[in-house]
């Protein structure tokens, strides 16, 4: 859905859809959208501000990844509320630097006559998920041995001890 800033200079734009599994592409990060995508909200052009946006919405998604530690699949149900700004993209100066103060650090930008929504929920979505993907806190991962998923079997290897030949050091103490 393409969020139109000439239709927002006549009127706020509201929006409720739903998008199926694989509309957005999330195949770059090792995600699948477990469940369709809903999103609603609103869009607006502020008064007096040469173009800048504000969009808010909520969205849930049910997302799967591959978990870190075991290499199961692990669910990440997501419900979230979203609040931004956007400024056009003309008002940055491509070739000097220029200073921003903390509060221009939440603003995003966009280029064009607006900005599609699926770019807007595919930041979102990534931005909620946890850095490190477990399927659960509990997590045993994988034996460095056998390589069987310690959460389903258990095995009886050891892991060897590794050589510490500088082992000696750490019983020096530091002036």
């Amino acid at each position: 859905m393409f969020l139109s800033v000439k239709e927002m200079e006549q009127r706020k734009v509201s929006f409720e859809e739903i998008f199926p599994p694989g509309q957005i592409d999330f195949s770059g990060e090792d995600l699948e959208q477990g469940s369709a995508l809903r999103v609603g909200g609103s869009a607006e052009l502020l008064p007096l501000s040469e173009g800048e946006l504000r969009i808010q919405g909520r969205y849930s998604v049910e997302m799967t990844s591959q978990c870190d530690r075991c290499l199961g699949r692990a669910r990440f149900p997501l419900d979230a509320t979203f609040d931004l700004y956007y400024r056009p993209n003309s008002e940055v100066v491509s070739e000097e630097e220029v200073e921003i103060h903390a509060g221009e650090a939440e603003i995003g930008f966009y280029k064009g006559e607006g900005i599609e929504l699926e770019d807007i929920l595919l930041e979102q979505v990534l931005l909620a998920l946890p850095m490190q993907r477990v399927c659960s806190g509990l997590c045993k991962g994988i034996c460095p041995v056998c390589g069987g998923n310690r959460n389903e079997t258990t095995c009886d290897c050891t892991v060897a001890k590794a050589d510490d030949r500088w082992g000696a050091l750490r019983n020096l103490e530091s002036e």
